[in-house]
């Protein structure tokens, strides 16, 4: 019996074409919501960019990949940030070796070292607000829970092995990867939620499309790719579904008799 249900928001509750939830998503997690079973959000995002979803009600909040699980009423209950001599091995790798964008998210505020036209093309695709540019000194002030590096992929590893040592990269998109500390990521997050509401992970399932996605659709008791993913994230999940704006969420709900 499925208790909580975890549900990656970008190309998976929101699609890309219309920054919209489809109503058939709207209604199925009614339904869940009416059935008793716990609707979590499993995202990359921070918690104030968790918007574009007004018409649903979450029982938690799993952010920054894993790294910032938060309650019903949005209280912390786990955090895991970034060691600041990371941090610090960031800002001369910036200076000495190549400068490029970083957001970097705090638990509170995001900040970017620079605007180029990569970052216009994602904040225009995920229909958000571009962050005003500060140096990057200033994330040094608070805990760093996540960095979106603006690198080409094959650019990854080298920033793991010069700076950012205690960290590991993933991706939803070419365009940036997201930094955690390594080992940390959305399904170590949902061993925090079997915890938290006391639950066996055999009763836990989990939606998702992107590269960021796939330890949660691993370890989850049940997972479902949408139709719109990567066939490396559709590999790893037990089932895959239609797409994002195919009602591919109510589908596969459908599909296992859960509503």
């Amino acid at each position: 019996m499925i208790k909580a249900i975890f549900f990656d928001i970008d190309g998976t509750l929101l699609s890309f074409k219309t920054h919209k939830v489809p109503q058939s998503t709207i209604e199925a997690i009614k339904t869940l919501k009416a059935k008793g079973i716990k609707v979590i959000v499993a995202t990359g995002r921070a918690i104030k960019q968790v918007v574009g979803l007004d018409e649903l009600e979450f029982d938690g909040y799993i952010t920054f990949n894993g790294n910032l699980c938060l309650s019903k009423e949005k209280e912390v209950f786990f955090k895991n940030a970034i060691p600041k001599e990371d941090i610090q091995a960031l800002i001369k790798y910036q200076q000495e070796r190549k400068a490029f964008p970083c957001i970097l998210m705090a638990e509170d505020e995001n900040t970017i070292n620079f605007v180029d036209n990569t970052v216009i093309e994602v904040f225009n695709l995920l229909n958000l607000p571009i962050y005003e540019a500060v140096g990057m000194e200033k994330a040094t002030e608070k805990d760093v829970i996540q960095i979106n590096a603006f690198l080409k992929p094959e650019e990854d590893a080298d920033l793991i092995e010069h700076a950012l040592k205690s960290c590991e990269t993933s991706r939803w998109t070419h365009l940036f990867a997201d930094v955690n500390v390594k080992g940390s990521n959305k399904g170590t997050a949902i061993d925090q939620f079997v915890k938290y509401l006391g639950i066996n992970i055999s009763e836990t399932m989990a939606f998702g499309d992107g590269g960021n996605d796939i330890e949660m659709l691993k370890h989850a008791g049940l997972s479902v790719a949408m139709g719109n993913a990567g066939d490396d994230v559709k590999s790893a999940a037990d089932y895959v579904t239609d797409s994002v704006d195919d009602n591919g969420i109510f589908n596969a709900l459908k599909h296992f008799n859960v509503i």
